[in-house]
């Protein structure tokens, strides 16, 4: 649905407003308590700032944003795949897109309100023509976004299918920090990882909070534990708490990509709640399952 159809739909909602960039659709929120950015393609949250505190969603400087093309930074929604397609062959001889087709199609939005200091919105993605041909054609995703002083994001897949429906998912939260060498992360010091920077060996718990000093990329398996990122040289804690999620993957690039800048990587941190691997999560029909992430913001004492 085009900006011009969601505005006179939601005209009543005085909390967002509607408009287009480079041929995609995206809802402002703007409230007493925060602002907030959100495009229909992959219901792909890019910004939220709470009120009187400075963003705390990063955004890359070269994101392409165009049709079908994922956006770099934000929150990208993954499913049905984490990563790179495992069946090579599932598209005319190619595996599927990186972190699956949820991320690179329309959502429909369904609900905008007020729910206590938050903006309520919902959107939705069943099968498409894309998702049909990559072989998932009896799903149902709900995205509940809670907009406010804190950032709750809630998705939940249905199997509408008479078969069982196995999936990974994941919120890939790129979070905003003032230098990534001065960022703590806490709450993993006691799990094993696969590193998948030393290819994909198995390593034992660090036994200490995490800290950058080059390229990494972890996956956390069994684990529930909420996470709290110190962003020391910006003087705040965020802290992360999750349900419906067994694993948690941490991410910076420590270099430049094609859609992230030279200086980009230093201003961020990849903290993702998911299920991935050992923890994938198989549906039995007419099933479903929920994941959740709830984002706190708030100063960094002592």
């Amino acid at each position: 649905m085009d900006a011009a159809s969601l505005a006179k739909r939601f005209h009543l909602v005085k909390l967002v407003s509607f408009d287009e960039q480079n041929g995609l659709t995206r809802v402002h929120v703007h409230s007493a308590e925060a602002t907030a950015t959100i495009y229909l393609q992959g219901a792909h949250l890019t910004a939220w700032q709470p009120s009187g505190r400075e963003p705390a969603i990063f955004l890359s400087s070269k994101s392409e944003f165009a049709v079908g093309k994922p956006i770099r930074g934000g929150v990208p929604v993954v499913f049905p795949w984490f990563a790179n397609d495992s069946k090579k062959d599932r598209v005319d001889g190619h595996p599927g897109p990186s972190h699956g087709f949820a991320r690179i199609q329309d959502w429909s939005l369904d609900t905008v309100e007020r729910h206590g200091d938050d903006v309520r919105l919902v959107f939705t993605q069943g099968p498409t023509a894309m998702s049909r041909s990559m072989g998932y054609d009896a799903f149902l995703l709900t995205l509940e976004f809670l907009i406010g002083p804190t950032l709750t994001m809630a998705m939940t897949v249905k199997n509408t299918g008479s078969q069982p429906l196995h999936f990974e998912d994941a919120f890939h939260t790129y979070y905003k920090v003032a230098d990534i060498h001065e960022v703590v992360v806490k709450g993993l010091e006691t799990t094993s990882f696969i590193d998948k920077t030393d290819d994909f060996k198995v390593k034992p718990a660090a036994g200490e909070p995490l800290r950058f000093t080059k390229r990494t990329d972890r996956i956390y398996n069994d684990t529930i534990a909420p996470i709290t990122i110190d962003d020391v040289a910006g003087r705040r804690r965020i802290v992360l708490h999750k349900k419906g999620s067994d694993t948690t993957v941490t991410w910076n690039q420590f270099g430049e990509l094609p859609d992230l800048g030279p200086w980009d990587w230093h201003e961020y941190v990849a903290i993702e709640t998911a299920n991935v691997g050992r923890n994938a999560v198989t549906l039995a029909a007419g099933a479903s399952a929920t994941l959740v992430a709830h984002s706190v913001v708030g100063p960094l004492r002592g």
